[in-house]
């Protein structure tokens, strides 16, 4: 940064970007909950459990090396996704629970499939 740039127009145009990827963050995640209500329902409905230990796994290690290549902290990205999973459990075990619907308040959302 050069002494004549103005620190605030600088500070103004980071927090635009960022307040554009918060939200470009929030329908990327409401559109994976959409996919893991669909997961959660067809898991309910054949009568299979909520979590899949294995695909978890899968998917954090998948994830770690992502954030890796991304320069981002694995062990923040798998804590990250780790909270997406339990909640993604939760919604899952709500639907089940409810013979294959979808449970109150939880449109979109479910695990990591």
């Amino acid at each position: 940064m050069s002494d004549n740039t103005d620190p605030r127009a600088t500070l103004a145009s980071y927090r635009a970007s960022i307040d554009n990827i918060d939200a470009a963050l929030i329908h990327m995640l409401a559109e994976r909950f959409r996919c893991t209500q669909a997961v959660g329902r067809l898991k309910a409905v054949h009568g299979l459990p909520a979590a899949d230990p294995a695909r978890e796994a899968q998917q954090i290690g998948r994830l770690r090396r992502l954030a890796e290549d991304a320069q981002l902290d694995p062990d923040f990205a798998e804590k990250f996704l780790n909270f997406v999973i339990k909640e993604v459990i939760r919604h899952h075990e709500q639907i089940a629970a409810g013979n294959g619907a979808t449970a109150p308040g939880a449109e979109g959302a479910s695990t990591n499939g």
